[in-house]
């Protein structure tokens, strides 16, 4: 386990955290609406470097939560978050939107501020969290090969008759 995490109050490294997030998940507000962007989705218009690009500085929110003594299961949490905003931001257009939607930097630092004031419990649900993960991933790869057998099998019948 890691070290005891730190109150996150009066933390000059959780509020650089905290401008961080708000730089890259809503920085700007869309007059008009209540939509806020932020440099993630503008990054996520650059096809696959943009993305990588917004996964980068996300890190930095990662590592801070790291060094502050989150536990494991909350730093997979932040992880998940990241890697799920960088692989559907890379589906064109529509990764885009979802990148104006989801703002994984924003509920990672929300998530750390959570731990920060009450460990046990965020913890115990990120653990949570983690396994409802692990097996929607499952499902999904057992999903994605039997239509890829499928698919296969009905080319394999159009083409030998």
């Amino acid at each position: 386990m890691a070290s005891t995490p730190v109150k996150a109050t009066n933390d000059r490294e959780l509020a650089r955290a905290q401008t961080l997030a708000r730089v890259l998940d809503s920085a700007v507000g869309i007059p008009g609406t209540r939509i806020r962007v932020g440099l993630d989705a503008l990054l996520g218009l650059i096809p696959g470097a943009g993305d990588i690009a917004g996964a980068a500085l996300s890190g930095y929110i990662v590592l801070h939560a790291a060094r502050r003594g989150a536990s494991r299961a909350v730093l997979w949490r932040m992880i998940a978050n990241v890697a799920i905003d960088a692989a559907i931001g890379t589906i064109p257009i529509l990764g885009d939107l979802f990148d104006v939607g989801y703002k994984s930097n924003m509920k990672n630092v929300q998530l750390f501020e959570r731990y920060a004031a009450a460990p046990e419990v965020v913890d115990t649900r990120s653990k949570r969290v983690g396994a409802v993960l692990i097996l929607v991933l499952l499902l999904l790869m057992i999903g994605v090969v039997t239509l890829g057998f499928l698919f296969a099998r009905f080319l394999w019948r159009l083409l030998t008759g």
